[in-house]
């Protein structure tokens, strides 16, 4: 029996999810692709969650596309190109966009090769911890393509254009060093694993409202005017201060002892 594309683990209110198709790098074909929309959407749907933990099995987070596989199936990478309905994403879009849309911070593991599709997955994600020696590149150049799975956007969040023009043109490999001197990964570690794992547990002691709310405010008021980040940012706290969540961490400060939050109410 094949192995499941991607597992998804949820200890202690931290949802730990594996990419799990070693043998090929974790290479993205059409099972990855929708392993991975159906993990975030089993993480949306369980509010006991409060943070996500994203890696890659074996030797590497990711590999990038599946040119092998997915050029067997023209008819369903053609189709995989359409939104349906009202979605602002297609199928290659969704896999990485669906980390950004969850209500609970998503910390990406970096470790090994990352490369392409890969590369855009960990972008998406909100934090990215990585290993020095990680081997990244947006490498789409190599195949006469363009970033297309989110890349767009993520790119133009973390780094300035020349930069972005100039990986994405050469699709030349980079350390996770310079990956994240240039801005690319949030923090370099000798064990990104356990460092995402103690960052997580952290969150996890904070109200699962507000953390919700955090990722909300600055991806809604990030590029928003003045005037329309200050309408979000209060519209954000009048509700987070009529929960229940506001109250238990109110009286847990006033009573010097730990929080004991509710779910979180947001989906």
């Amino acid at each position: 029996m094949e192995s499941p594309r991607v597992i998804v683990d949820v200890q202690d209110g931290i949802a730990t999810v594996t990419m799990n198709r070693p043998d090929k790098l974790n290479g993205l074909d059409f099972a990855m692709f929708d392993a991975l929309v159906a993990a975030a959407r089993q993480i949306r749907r369980d509010r006991s969650v409060r943070a996500v933990i994203l890696q890659g099995a074996g030797r590497g987070f990711c590999a990038g596309l599946d040119f092998a596989s997915v050029m067997t199936q023209r008819g369903r990478m053609m189709r995989s190109f359409f939104k349906w309905g009202v979605k602002k994403t297609n199928l290659y879009q969704e896999a990485c966009w669906c980390w950004r849309e969850l209500p609970v911070p998503v910390i990406a593991v970096v470790h090994g090769i990352c490369y392409g599709g890969g590369m855009q997955i960990a972008l998406a994600a909100d934090m990215r911890i990585v290993a020095p020696d990680a081997d990244c590149s947006i490498m789409e150049a190599k195949w006469g393509l363009v970033p297309d799975m989110s890349g767009s956007v993520t790119l133009r969040e973390l780094i300035p254009m020349d930069l972005a023009m100039r990986l994405t043109m050469t699709g030349e490999r980079f350390s996770g060093v310079q990956a994240q001197a240039w801005g690319l990964m949030s923090e370099v570690s000798e064990t990104p694993l356990q460092r995402a794992e103690a960052l997580a547990r952290e969150i996890a002691t904070r109200s699962p409202d507000s953390v919700a709310y955090t990722k909300a405010l600055f991806q809604r008021s990030w590029t928003a005017g003045v005037r329309r980040a200050f309408r979000i940012e209060s519209a954000l706290q009048l509700r987070l201060m009529m929960g229940r969540n506001h109250r238990e961490a109110v009286a847990a400060n006033r009573q010097k002892r730990a929080p004991k939050f509710s779910a979180r109410t947001v989906g």
